[in-house]
């Protein structure tokens, strides 16, 4: 949506809204592509950081696809003209595959001097929801042997979650007490990891 102040971000959440703006609310169809060279990209990546609506924010949180691409560049660049740039959190899974990735991530960062506040394990372990037995499906412990071989602050592992997948799915926080605190534990951990950065 447009205001004749800007882009409107999409908002949920009540009270403390999230603001969450991206490409595909601008597509004809959410089965279209976004096939775009650099040019292109960056010119919507600083679109995104001057057009749009934000408001007050606490936090401005950017999710780019893995590597060390146009986009990372470009959001470093707009975000330090801004003095907005706080630093960096990589993700990794825990196989040595993606470890490869990140090394290269946690050298892009060094040589463009972004600060690198922590590093986070996703689809760390499977916890069955039937017996509760844990299978470490992508192995385990990777992005914490990285981070402590690099010298980062490790903020700790997301797991699989099939709840977490079916609110994801349905856009609704569909679990309440006790095993709504065992799902968020784990995110809850990394927040306050990077907030305390």
């Amino acid at each position: 949506m447009q205001s004749s102040e800007g882009w409107l971000p999409v908002q949920a959440g009540g009270n403390n809204p999230l603001a969450v703006m991206s490409v595909s609310f601008l597509l004809a169809s959410r089965d279209n592509a976004v096939v775009w060279r650099g040019p292109k990209k960056n010119a919507m990546i600083k679109q995104f950081f001057t057009d749009v609506v934000w408001g007050k924010l606490d936090y401005l949180i950017i999710d780019t696809p893995p590597g060390t691409s146009d986009e990372q560049l470009s959001c470093i660049e707009y975000l330090k003209e801004t003095n907005f740039l706080s630093g960096a959190v990589l993700v990794t899974t825990p196989q040595s595959v993606s470890i490869v990735d990140v090394r290269k991530e946690i050298s892009f960062c060094k040589k463009l001097e972004v600060p690198i506040l922590g590093m986070v394990e996703n689809m760390s372990g499977f916890q069955c929801p039937c017996c509760g037995e844990v299978t470490d499906i992508f192995s385990r412990g990777g992005g914490e042997k990285l981070a402590i071989e690099t010298g980062m602050k490790f903020l700790g592992r997301i797991p699989i979650e099939l709840k977490w997948s079916e609110m994801e799915d349905t856009g609704k926080m569909s679990i309440q007490g006790e095993e709504r605190k065992a799902v968020m534990q784990p995110f809850k951990q990394v927040i306050q990891g990077i907030t305390s950065a």
